[in-house]
């Protein structure tokens, strides 16, 4: 329906829970679901929006997101024009990290404003900009589409440009501080210098938590991210509210007709850094080679050329027994964690642990340590996973052996997770509690948009300071 028509208050079809559909923006600074949790939020959540009825409108930086109806529903031209009730405006930023030259200079040509100067010059002083900068971005473009939206979504910006008035009711996910981060990757620095270059990189972290204390209305997704959120934030427990993320079950479901590869254990690792605990998986790997010489690890993320895990993986001769994977599509992704007798998600700390859900959700059997909210996913120990303490490759080593050896406690295992997803982490669920909360951010506001002044025939002037520019990929 055009604005038009809804400004003259034509009927239309009421959203699934009876109510008026919404419009909404959702913004991501950071958008591919190969590249981390955040992305995979965009994704599944603006689908299932727009199954109950919505109209969902990702805005985004490079990595762009990657939408279930991304060839339909593209906004090329940077204006907004929709084509259907899930589509995607690019807002780029200048991609400074972009492979293979991260930690580029742009040429002279490329700057298009202050903004742009902005982004150069905190990279070059080894800051990160982007949450800053896409929220700058943010603004403007959300200023000039006054009228449009019924509420504006950020995906953890918490960007000084999403503070005040910014044409429509605010509601904000934080999966979880990362400060979380910070502190993990100054534990384990070495050396004064290493330790300030974290400091330095992790700077923005002050503006998220400014920013968080700011905001009317938090969501997160898990009961332990909400205490970490009050913990480190300083938001008070009243204005942070839980919705739980989940897996789309329709995709990650069992398939007896993909093999089990004997000893094959899988993990995920968007990223080569402490939190993830991937070294002390390669160390339990070592250790349970000796009981069981056909067990190998599979892990969904890119092989890292230095570092504790690369010197680990050679100091236990561990090359012919460690792939790395990266790229590979949904299908694929889905037929290797069905092929695996093990799941692990090694983590130090998740704030809600995706990884551990869709491997439940194949029915592969999940051995998870107790890191952040990784229990409140995985379930207790013994009944819907093994469960060990994060950081501990002794442990991780005696539960891999404990599964690998026994098939009856895989299958029992593996049925019993999948009930449990399929009882408490979908991606429908996720959404309807999510409009819950845009409906009371709505109603808080008055519940009425406001028009731009410059909006003539239902839609506003050309949205300002939106540029097209070629896709990158993580």
């Amino acid at each position: 329906m055009t604005a038009e028509a809804r400004d003259a208050g034509a009927q239309e079809d009421p959203a699934a829970d009876g109510g008026r559909p919404l419009d909404i923006a959702l913004l991501t600074y950071k958008g591919n679901p190969f590249c981390g949790g955040q992305g995979v939020y965009v994704r599944h959540l603006s689908r299932e929006l727009a199954r109950l009825g919505h109209r969902v409108e990702v805005i985004g930086s490079q990595p762009y997101p990657v939408l279930d109806e991304d060839d339909e529903g593209r906004d090329r031209g940077g204006d907004g024009r929709r084509t259907g009730r899930l589509t995607l405006t690019e807002l780029p930023s200048l991609d400074l990290y972009r492979q293979p030259d991260p930690f580029r200079t742009p040429g002279r040509d490329e700057y298009r404003d202050w903004i742009d100067a902005l982004e150069v010059a905190t990279m070059w002083t080894g800051g990160f900009p982007e949450p800053l900068t896409f929220s700058l971005r943010a603004r403007r473009h959300l200023r000039a589409r006054r009228g449009e939206f019924d509420v504006v979504h950020d995906n953890q910006t918490l960007g000084y440009g999403l503070l005040g008035d910014i044409g429509a009711p605010l509601v904000t996910t934080v999966h979880h501080p990362i400060t979380v981060d910070r502190q993990l990757e100054l534990d384990a620095a070495e050396g004064w210098q290493r330790r300030y270059s974290v400091r330095r990189w992790y700077a923005f972290t002050r503006m998220q938590k400014r920013v968080s204390r700011r905001l009317p209305s938090i969501l997160t997704v898990s009961g332990t991210s909400r205490q970490e959120i009050a913990d480190h934030l300083g938001v008070r427990d009243d204005r942070v509210h839980v919705v739980h993320i989940g897996a789309d079950t329709d995709l990650f479901a069992p398939n007896p007709a993909v093999p089990e590869v004997p000893g094959r254990i899988v993990t995920t690792s968007s990223a080569d850094v402490p939190l993830k605990g991937l070294v002390f998986l390669v160390e339990a790997l070592a250790k349970v080679r000796t009981e069981h010489p056909a067990a190998h690890l599979v892990v969904v993320g890119k092989r890292p050329e230095e570092g504790p895990v690369a010197a680990a993986i050679e100091r236990y001769d561990l090359d012919g027994a460690v792939e790395f994977v990266k790229g590979i599509s949904d299908a694929e992704l889905v037929d290797l964690i069905r092929s695996a007798e093990v799941a692990c998600v090694p983590s130090l700390y998740e704030g809600f642990s995706l990884p551990a859900a869709e491997a439940m959700a194949t029915g592969t059997p999940l051995l998870a340590t107790t890191g952040g909210a990784i229990p409140e996913v995985a379930g207790r120990d013994g009944e819907t996973c093994l469960a060990v303490p994060p950081g501990d490759a002794g442990a991780l080593a005696a539960g891999l052996g404990r599964l690998l050896g026994d098939r009856a406690l895989r299958r029992r295992l593996g049925t019993a997770g999948r009930e449990r997803v399929l009882r408490h982490f979908t991606w429908a669920r996720a959404a309807e509690g999510t409009v819950a909360h845009y409906r009371e951010a709505i109603a808080r506001a008055g519940g009425l948009r406001r028009p731009h002044p410059e909006q003539t025939e239902g839609r506003p002037a050309a949205a300002t300071g939106v540029y097209t520019e070629s896709r990158a990929t993580c």
